[in-house]
């Protein structure tokens, strides 16, 4: 029975695990998109959400505990000064699972997993363009236009 089976072990030792996380999460916030299997995906994105929640407020305590899987300085400095930011008016759910085909070698589900894109970033409105029609000319000398707005925004 699956009852009280907090996390995946994904048939790896807790260090062997552990080493996996820490690749993986330095990656992602390296290339901020990474390609994986379904499950370590699935575990991935419970350790980068948390971490991007403890980065929203930039502490000392926050730092040392996130600094207890990332390693590298550079990545650290890099989810307390960028990525962070960007999430804070978000409440959760910073990564996205898109699933692709099976593995070619062994048919293992593949994904990439993304971090999301704030919404400001992403969709900008565009300004209604002006265009201007000639009117079906009764008279020759009458030259009158007529400006419709022509809205460019997808909805």
């Amino acid at each position: 029975m699956k009852h009280l089976k907090g996390f995946r072990t994904l048939n790896r030792t807790h260090s062997h695990r552990k080493a996996l996380y820490r690749n993986m999460v330095e990656a992602l916030f390296k290339h901020e998109k990474i390609t994986t299997t379904v499950t370590k995906a699935k575990e991935l994105r419970r350790v980068v959400d948390k971490f991007i929640t403890r980065a929203k407020i930039k502490n000392l305590h926050n730092i040392r505990l996130v600094n207890r899987l990332i390693k590298d300085e550079e990545m650290l400095m890099k989810l307390f000064n960028e990525i962070a930011p960007r999430y804070t008016e978000r409440p959760g759910g910073y990564t996205r699972i898109y699933k692709l085909a099976k593995r070619k070698g062994d048919g293992a589900d593949l994904c990439i997993i993304e971090l999301v894109e704030e919404a400001t970033k992403a969709k900008k409105k565009k300004p209604i363009k002006k265009v201007s029609i000639k009117a079906s000319e009764t008279k020759a000398d009458s030259d009158t236009k007529i400006d419709l707005p022509l809205e460019t925004t997808k909805e």
